[in-house]
């Protein structure tokens, strides 16, 4: 009894020593492609030309998530300006020297299912991982 015992804890240390590896990189990428997203938002949104994030450049930014993998309604923008004003309104762009914050964030999804099963504590099933940016808008009238 003890040898199936013992056998049954080294296969299922085994098997999570296999896959903890692939599934962490699994988080790694999403937290990049969020980042990166981010950065390309803000570096569209905060432009000479347009000095905001609306609502269409976000559904864009959904589509583009949605072919890397990711579930787009999982998705929740936050824009914010330094100022209070709202970064998202084409009719009241923000003016030039005045920050424009993004963040990003989406659900991890239980990727941590087979750390929870070895007794590694996990997030909660309402956590989110997310990425943040900021920067001053260029945009001149």
């Amino acid at each position: 009894m003890k040898q199936i015992l013992v056998f049954i804890l080294f296969a299922t240390l085994l098997c999570w020593f296999m896959f903890a590896p692939v599934y962490k990189h699994v988080i790694i990428v999403r937290q990049a492609v969020l980042q990166k997203e981010v950065d390309y938002l803000l570096e569209i949104g905060a432009n000479g030309r347009h000095g905001y994030i609306n609502s269409t450049m976000i559904q864009d930014s959904r589509d583009r998530m949605a072919e890397r993998g990711f579930i787009p309604g999982d998705l929740v923008y936050t824009v914010n300006t330094t100022t209070g004003v709202g970064g998202m309104d084409p009719g009241m762009p923000v003016w030039r020297g005045t920050g424009l914050s993004l963040k990003m964030t989406y659900p991890y999804h239980r990727l941590f299912v087979i750390d929870q099963l070895v007794g590694i504590t996990v997030p909660s099933g309402s956590d989110r991982m997310g990425a943040t940016g900021m920067k001053m808008s260029e945009y001149v009238p």
